[in-house]
């Protein structure tokens, strides 16, 4: 009797201990999901933001990193649900790149044209007078169109060129 007596005794704690440890992973779970949550919620805002400035992901991205390695567990979850690497993938990368590059593009015609405006006004102040042979004080003015226009040019192409590059690099 007292065999049966500890055999249920054993069989009593044993389905206790199983019982405290599918509790135990249940919670665990929990915890690695309510962390994918705060994290999904945390880096909501990088990711909208990313979709109308290009440059906000570098921003974001070292952040995003130093996040990976404290919890690459939830990361994991976070990059199956969304197909990719979360928050940004690669693909998006590669767009916010292309949408930098193109508006580059845009920047750079709207910029020459507006100078040629500038340009063109001054030489229609001369009237038939070539702008070579133009009077010293209207030289100057167009000399300093062109300064300004290459001025203003070299300064957003170091930007572009700058954010080019650390986009390039997280595409990789």
């Amino acid at each position: 009797m007292t065999a049966v007596a500890i055999l249920i005794v054993a069989a009593v704690l044993h389905w206790a201990a199983k019982q405290i440890v599918a509790e135990m992973k249940a919670a665990r779970q929990e915890a690695a999901q309510t962390r994918a949550a705060a994290l999904m919620q945390l880096f909501a805002p990088g990711a909208a933001a990313a979709a109308h400035d290009p440059r906000t992901m570098l921003v974001w991205h070292p952040l995003v990193r130093m996040a990976r390695q404290l919890w690459p567990t939830e990361f994991g979850s976070l990059d199956r649900a969304a197909g990719g690497t979360f928050p940004f993938t690669k693909e998006q990368v590669q767009a916010a790149h292309a949408e930098w590059t193109a508006d580059w593009l845009a920047w750079e015609h709207t910029h020459d044209a507006a100078y040629k405006l500038k340009v063109a006004e001054i030489e229609r102040e001369l009237g038939d007078g070539s702008a070579v042979s133009a009077p010293p004080h209207v030289r100057a003015r167009l000399d300093a169109i062109e300064r300004e226009k290459l001025d203003l040019y070299q300064r957003r192409y170091r930007e572009y060129v700058r954010v080019s590059k650390a986009l390039q690099a997280l595409e990789s």
